[in-house]
């Protein structure tokens, strides 16, 4: 599943291929990935149109449109973009592409079909129904902090929780929480404000390192813990344990990550 850092190398490849052209066309192949709006509803409104803009809120990416529209690419698991001309270029599974008045077209690719492409006329009520907390690289540590308070969930909850903290995921928890030598069961009104400033300066060190490397993880740190994240795995720092928090599998460093309680 992408996380904030895949979301932000999307958008940056939407914004260096898609704005400030014209939409000629939709053409739909596919349309069980466009969720709250008719196929061709949806490709009369993009019509006519050009993107002007787009905004990423965690693990959502929202291209705005010229009449203050926005459409919602969330990838999901296998969900891509593909900018190109020529037909052989196609992406193998393409859902749908916009076709631009150049002749470049911007497919969808999704191979599994389960992201969701919306059509969203007000952004702001559309955020809002959905509960997404603020961004984790826009969230101050003021405001993370206070989110903290009285907290008894699993720090592991906490940072997966989407309505507190939008944009952080199942890879990134464990690093945060690897890397902050925290386990990942620890409740959160139990570990103390030292730490709970660390793991947010983590967050925010991890997920835009992550994000200067275009999330490609071959990229990432050697002693980073995505390298030994296997069941049965072995790290540097001991051995690699596998157990259910919050709902997720979830990986980490016997003795090496302290248990808070």
């Amino acid at each position: 599943m992408p996380e904030l850092p895949e979301v932000e190398t999307f958008k940056k490849y939407f914004d260096g291929t898609s704005l400030n052209q014209k939409i000629l066309d939709v053409s739909i192949s596919d349309g069980k990935i466009i969720r709250n709006i008719d196929d061709d509803d949806f490709a009369e409104k993009l019509k006519g149109q050009s993107f002007i803009a787009s905004t990423r809120r965690g693990k959502y990416l929202f291209g705005q449109l010229e009449n203050d529209s926005h459409v919602l690419f969330h990838f999901a698991m296998t969900g891509d973009l593909k900018y190109y001309s020529e037909e052989e270029d196609r992406p193998k599974y393409e859902r749908f592409h916009i076709l631009f008045e150049d002749g470049m077209k911007l497919g969808f690719d999704c191979l599994r079909k389960f992201a969701r492409i919306e059509y969203i006329e007000n952004l702001e009520e559309y955020i809002s129904n959905k509960g997404l907390g603020e961004d984790a690289l826009v969230i101050s540590e003021t405001e993370f902090l206070q989110k903290m308070e009285g907290r008894k969930t699993a720090i592991k909850g906490f940072l997966l929780n989407q309505k507190l903290i939008a944009g952080v995921g199942n890879l990134y928890a464990d690093e945060i929480c690897y890397q902050a030598k925290i386990y990942p069961g620890s409740k959160v009104n139990d570990i103390p404000k030292k730490k709970r400033k660390e793991i947010y300066s983590l967050m925010q060190s991890i997920l835009s390192f992550a994000i200067e490397r275009a999330a490609h993880y071959k990229d990432y740190p050697d002693d980073w813990f995505w390298k030994w994240r296997v069941k049965g795995g072995e790290s540097e720092k001991g051995e690699i344990m596998v157990e259910k928090i919050a709902g997720r599998t979830t990986f980490y460093v016997k003795g090496w990550q302290r248990k808070y309680r």
